[in-house]
């Protein structure tokens, strides 16, 4: 009898975490945070605290438009893929290439003369017109470094912090 009793207690307790597991996959929520570490050559990688931003836009196509299976994002978007299923992979750099202008992707763009999606944004402009646009709205950071802390190399590039150019009095001619 209490043997009994203790394996339906364990079953319970097994089933009972199950279902749970089963329940947070089912969200499809993903991370808690993400690192964004695409411009650390010049810039702090950015810790994206995914888990506050699902629960701001409360639904995963807000951001990851049609690699959900939610229906594409926009008008523009849905008239080829609001039936899309959902991706195996919804990562921005999954669909939005790094480097846009590259030898390489140029090349693509050119040897495929029939591809619909030769107008898609690089993967900076994909994560600043999303974020942005919903910052605009929300009342959310704007500013450049309210997210992306500029470090030492990126001083350097943009001529600022250290690499600052000094005033200097005027030549006498």
């Amino acid at each position: 009898m209490k043997s009994t009793l203790m394996y339906a207690l364990v079953g319970m307790l097994l089933c009972g975490l199950l279902c749970a597991v089963s329940g947070l996959a089912a969200t499809g929520q993903g991370p808690a945070e993400v690192k964004l570490d695409r411009l650390a050559n010049l810039f702090d990688a950015v810790n994206f605290d995914h888990a506050a931003h699902v629960e701001i836009a409360g639904d995963c196509g807000t951001c990851h438009h049609h690699t959900t299976g939610d229906g594409a994002g926009g008008e523009r978007c849905g008239r080829c893929h609001a039936q899309s299923p959902k991706s195996a992979n919804v990562a921005c750099q999954s669909c939005h290439e790094a480097d846009p202008f590259s030898a390489a992707q140029l090349e693509r763009e050119e040897s495929d003369r029939y591809q619909y999606h030769i107008d898609k944004p690089g993967l900076k402009a994909a994560y600043h017109w999303n974020c942005l646009g919903c910052h605009e709205d929300s009342g959310g950071p704007m500013g450049c470094e309210d997210c992306h802390a500029r470090n030492k190399s990126g001083d350097a590039f943009y001529h600022s912090g250290a690499f600052a150019p000094t005033a200097t009095a005027p030549h006498a001619h």
